[in-house]
């Protein structure tokens, strides 16, 4: 195709989605002006712009800027943090190996009693010393690891919410720290799934750690254990929506294989979060979900910080 062939096929498609953008916003009451620069298949660059004035309705305006919000470069992680998501396959937890890779200290958020000796095993074979296991909230469906891993890493230190009711080595506060090495973790407290539930940020990593606050695209339930929706809302729109829109969101669990999430996505995108607060708690009072399997275990055995059924050693 000749250059000139080239710059009319161009051309006559600019035309066609001009003609196509007018009419989709046709009535409506703010201006967009756009100019593009033609460039063939040839590499020629034709030197024409071609201006394309049509009206963008206010609402479309406000949706482009919300994708290029969500679009926002995330932080990427300074070179001295180490990062590390771990999977338990039978109660879909995500745990959280985090560390200061200059000083050697490293933190286990959410750790699980079945995977205690396989996290173990990594945090020596990396040549970590693990200063704190930590718990987003006393969990209903997994006995925590912390007890077993203060057994297996002598030193390590127990931390959960004042909030808990569990026992714990440390309990935080709304608005803590913890740091490990120089990196600093603060603590906030989301309450509403469990009135223990905390938040963890790095905001020099433009990440947080929700536990069963927020999940990617839901939340955790709020029919047992101190649960109340309107106290969740609360807590994901007033703490962790106002977060900056790019920080990445790990939660401690997902069942359809999603890592991560940021709040940008799930301010636009969460099908329960994205409701008013009296149709979230609607939605969340008729969910009508089975019994936790693991419940009645897995309370007890958390509130005295997972020391209850420790497996045997061989």
């Amino acid at each position: 195709m000749s250059p000139s062939n080239a710059f009319g096929s161009v051309l006559r498609r600019v035309t066609a989605a001009a003609a196509t953008v007018s009419a989709i916003t046709a009535g409506s009451t703010r201006p967009l002006s756009r100019r593009t620069l033609i460039t063939t298949s040839h590499g020629t660059t034709v030197r024409r712009y071609i201006s394309i004035s049509t009206v963008c309705p206010l609402h479309q305006s406000a949706i482009l800027t919300q994708s290029a919000n969500m679009l926002d470069e995330r932080k990427p992680f300074t070179a001295d943090f180490f990062f590390r998501q771990l999977f338990d396959e039978q109660s879909h937890t995500y745990s959280y190996l985090l560390a200061d890779i200059v000083s050697k200290e490293a933190i286990l958020i959410d750790p699980v009693l079945e995977q205690a000796k396989r996290d173990a095993k990594l945090i020596e074979e990396l040549g970590f010393t693990l200063k704190f296991a930590l718990n987003t909230h006393m969990h209903a469906d997994h006995v925590t690891g912390t007890g077993y891993l203060k057994q297996l890493l002598p030193g390590t230190l127990s931390v959960i919410s004042k909030n808990s009711g569990a026992k714990a080595d440390l309990h935080l506060v709304d608005n803590e720290t913890v740091k490990f090495g120089r990196h600093e973790l603060r603590a906030l407290c989301t309450p509403g799934h469990t009135n223990g539930c905390m938040t963890f940020v790095i905001d020099e990593q433009g990440c947080a750690f929700t536990g069963d606050t927020l999940l990617i695209r839901g939340c955790g339930r709020t029919d047992f254990q101190e649960g109340d929706s309107r106290t969740l809302y609360r807590s994901v729109h007033d703490r962790i929506f106002t977060l900056p829109e790019n920080f990445r969101l790990f939660p401690a669990h997902d069942y359809k294989g999603n890592m991560e999430t940021t709040v940008a996505e799930e301010k636009r995108y969460n099908p329960r979060l994205t409701k008013d607060i009296e149709a979230f708690a609607e939605l969340m009072g008729n969910l009508n979900l089975p019994y936790p399997k693991m419940i009645d275990k897995a309370v007890p055995a958390n509130r005295e910080c997972g020391l209850f059924d420790i497996p045997k050693e061989p």
